[in-house]
């Protein structure tokens, strides 16, 4: 190895470290309010698909965000990109917490929401800076794996804040872990922006408009059903594990917040130690052997939250979840990564993003509606269908993009 390449390989670690802290800081926050925001919801007197709101509108920022975060990143670049979501995060769930009317909590939800998608774009597109196939599915394993364990150990902590200093208590910390995100990206994080990937988007990204690239992107039936999986993905997690999950083990096995909050971590924690071999199996037995046994997998843990008879079964149900969600969720990014044309690296990051995002805000509204009218169980079956439905999809028609060969 050269030592330009070994310089810059020792460049792309640092920056995955930095980015990682970064990222821990803030899902911790993140997964902090889990076990509270649907009590803290249906404080204000609503119904269950009114929770579903609360939780799908923070998706729905950052839906709508994830263009204009690509597009504050490539023009003012990546860290001032991640310290803007830092501080936005800061004051949306600080809002959160002093609301006095359910309409004023939405919109809280949503400037906290604006905040989460300016940094996990940003953060993804930093990524692609960095990473090259032969090492992006051990990288991103690495980032992910990290991003879901902070998620999912989140709700343990917050669980205790709730019951000792209130149900506002969460948002309070999520406010004061957005600022700490914030800094570390002015702080450590390196500007990636002028390297590789932004000399090659300008190089053969410009002139094509941005419908044109993504009609572009849209004629790869790869990326189109890595899309789906992320959708199936994004929308069993956050209308099912994040909003049904917690009632059901509260109204079905009477499990208090801190033991919902537990077992979530638990199954996160596991999950962790799979992240990495993940990773390494992306890299060398190829995405799509990953992503479709991942997701159907996926598919059957949500089932057994529905037939647990006990806390160590809702726990097991927690544990499957974790390690499968862990192994499939950097795997169809990575693909996503691999699918894009020679620079269109920012434009299929984001729409790649947008559409895990319409899977967040549309997730928790319709399982929240089936859960209304048909009870908790049906929407976590209907979770698991459509996670079942994208990896046998993804099975069946999607190329493989990458395949490490054996040395000869």
């Amino acid at each position: 190895m050269t030592t330009a390449k070994i310089a810059g390989s020792s460049k792309a670690n640092w920056t995955l470290f930095w980015m990682c802290v970064l990222v821990a800081i803030n899902q911790l926050g993140f997964g902090g309010v889990v076990p509270a925001l649907p009590l803290y919801a249906q404080s204000f007197g609503v119904s269950v698909s009114a929770i579903g709101m609360a939780v799908g509108i923070y998706g729905l920022a950052r839906l709508v965000g994830a263009l204009p975060a690509a597009y504050v990143s490539d023009t003012f670049g990546r860290r001032v990109a991640l310290a803007l979501g830092g501080g936005i995060t800061a004051i949306g769930n600080l809002w959160c917490a002093m609301a006095t009317t359910y309409p004023e909590f939405i919109l809280a939800r949503f400037v906290a929401g604006a905040g989460a998608g300016l940094i996990v774009t940003t953060g993804q597109i930093v990524l692609a800076d960095i990473t090259t196939p032969e090492r992006r599915g051990r990288m991103v394993s690495i980032y992910q794996g990290t991003f879901i364990f902070a998620a999912g150990v989140g709700p343990f902590p917050g669980g205790l804040l709730s019951e000792a200093y209130g149900l506002t208590a969460p948002f309070l910390a999520y406010a004061i872990a957005g600022t700490g995100a914030g800094a570390v990206a002015i702080l450590a994080v390196g500007e990636t922006r002028d390297g590789g990937f932004a000399a090659q988007r300008s190089r053969a990204g410009g002139g094509v408009s941005l419908w044109g690239q993504i009609r572009r992107l849209a004629g790869q039936i790869g990326f189109v059903l890595a899309c789906f999986v992320s959708l199936a993905n994004a929308a069993a997690r956050t209308g099912g594990l994040f909003s049904v999950v917690p009632l059901l083990g509260s109204l079905r096995l009477g499990l208090s917040v801190t033991e919902i909050g537990f077992a979530l971590a638990v199954g996160t924690v596991v999950g962790l130690a799979a992240a990495y071999p993940g990773g390494m199996l992306v890299d060398y037995f190829g995405r799509k052997a990953v992503i479709a046994p991942a997701t159907v997998i996926s598919g059957i843990a949500m089932l057994l939250f529905c037939v647990a008879p006990s806390y160590g079964w809702f726990m097991a149900a927690s544990i499957a979840w974790g390690i499968a969600g862990s192994i499939g969720g950097a795997a169809p990014s990575v693909y996503a990564a691999d699918s894009a044309p020679p620079g269109l690296n920012a434009t299929t990051v984001s729409v790649f993003r947008m559409t895990g995002d319409i899977g967040y805000v549309a997730g928790p509204l319709l399982l929240g509606l089936i859960s209304d009218f048909f009870g908790p169980v049906a929407a976590l079956i209907c979770a698991a269908g459509l996670l079942v439905l994208a990896g046998g999809l993804f099975a069946a028609f999607a190329p493989e993009t990458y395949r490490a060969r054996p040395a000869a």
